[in-house]
């Protein structure tokens, strides 16, 4: 017996542990399936003590246990989880062998993973400062020798994060330097010394490339400055603001939040580094501050190189979190498809047309889900007089005067003046 609607309302957003055949992990439940198996975003594997960032399915045979986390004094939220917890029990005594715990079949699988196994990242985000201080990147200052291979390489690739830094980003802006990763590689062009020949030289036909996606965030600013000072028309860009936005309205039932995030705002929620120790807005912050033009003093302070490589290797993160986001619904539903019919008794199947256009009910379900976030997010968030709820406020340092701080990047930190 599926949990029901009123029990996946209420425990949609909720804390949760699960206990598997092969390990203990925690996170916030985004679905649960009819057939028990479970969708968790902000995953913590509670043996290992490592998060991962996205969205994690956890399948009904692989579950013996599940607990609510965020009401210790409260036997309501285990009343709720009991028809999931009891429909698992039987797995204990079913399990005869060791369960398979290899790389390849663990039941805690990433929806995107599955996908990218083969170009998965070659960053870590475990928040150790040693790995941080030996991100490896390379600054493309001359014609000569790196920009010629820098440029062969992104051409090559399907992915890359894009990024820029100057002052007053925009067509009446200066752009000093441009940021872009793969995900085996960052590269740092020096836009200031290169000058517009950078762009004509390879730049500009790997920014055009339509079979090239382009992580950006907040791309508005920097796509008026590409088009009115280098001749750059961007195309298939995946915006992580706008990718924000969309998510909190799939999470909400339908709504739109008040403001958009900053990066660094989506750096804390979707990949959980911490404000404090955020190596990206640290070093920038603070060096900007000193000297609003400190993008075009030469040489380059190190530091602030390194700030700048680990923004975009971010960016690419923070892209294949929020897909995973994005498509959990449309993963829970195709899976509700898999076990539709496979699942269930054949009785009834040689009756059915498999030309049949009904609207089956995996996919009605998804009427009855936004329905409940909207009545949720209703109950979770303030709502101003546009009819846009207000999101909380994150611990960000307060800017009154961006001028003053000199940070004009194109993360949607500031913005230039009109």
């Amino acid at each position: 017996m599926a949990l029901s609607g009123e029990h996946f309302g209420a425990l949609l957003g909720r804390t949760v542990k699960v206990t598997l055949k092969c390990g203990v992990f925690q996170g916030v439940l985004q679905h649960v399936n009819p057939d028990r198996s479970l969708l968790l975003r902000a995953v913590r594997n509670l043996e290992t003590g490592r998060s991962t960032p996205g969205v994690k399915m956890f399948f009904g045979r692989e579950i013996v246990n599940v607990e609510l986390l965020d009401e210790p004094d409260s036997g309501k939220g285990t009343a709720m989880l009991s028809e999931c917890t009891s429909a698992v029990e039987g797995n204990k005594q079913a399990d005869t062998g060791p369960a398979d715990c290899g790389p390849w079949s663990s039941p805690c699988v990433s929806l995107e993973s599955q996908l990218r196994a083969s170009n998965s990242l070659k960053y870590s985000l475990s928040g150790n400062k040693k790995e941080e201080e030996n991100v490896e990147y390379t600054v493309v200052d001359c014609f000569q020798q790196k920009f010629g291979p820098a440029v062969l390489h992104l051409k090559q690739q399907c992915v890359v994060s894009i990024a820029g830094e100057g002052v007053n980003l925009c067509r009446h802006g200066r752009l000093s330097w441009l940021e872009i990763a793969t995900k085996s590689r960052i590269f740092l062009f020096d836009i200031f010394l290169l000058g517009p020949q950078a762009f004509k030289n390879g730049l500009q036909m790997v920014l055009e490339d339509k079979n090239i996606l382009k992580v950006m965030h907040d791309c508005r600013w920097i796509s008026d400055c590409f088009f009115h000072q280098y001749g750059v028309l961007l195309f298939n860009v995946f915006d992580t603001q706008v990718a924000d936005a969309l998510q909190f309205s799939m999470a909400t039932g339908g709504f739109l939040p008040h403001r958009v995030c900053t990066l660094q705002e989506c750096l804390m929620q979707h990949l959980k580094i911490p404000s404090k120790s955020d190596a990206i807005m640290k070093c920038r912050q603070q060096m900007a501050s000193e000297n609003p033009d400190i993008w075009f003093l030469r040489p380059f302070p190190p530091s602030l190189l390194k700030a700048l490589a680990l923004k975009a290797m971010y960016l690419l993160l923070l892209h294949s979190s929020l897909m995973d986001n994005l498509m959990s619904d449309l993963t829970a539903v195709v899976h509700g498809y898999l076990n539709a019919y496979r699942t269930a008794s054949g009785d009834h199947l040689g009756s059915t047309k498999p030309t049949c256009m009904k609207l089956p009910e995996e996919l009605r379900q998804l009427a009855d889900i936004q329905k409940l976030r909207r009545e949720k997010a209703i109950k979770d968030y303030r709502m101003n007089e546009d009819g846009l709820l207000i999101r909380p406020a994150m611990e960000l340092k307060e800017r009154s005067d961006p001028q003053k701080d000199g940070n004009y990047g194109d993360d949607g930190d500031c913005f230039p003046n009109k």
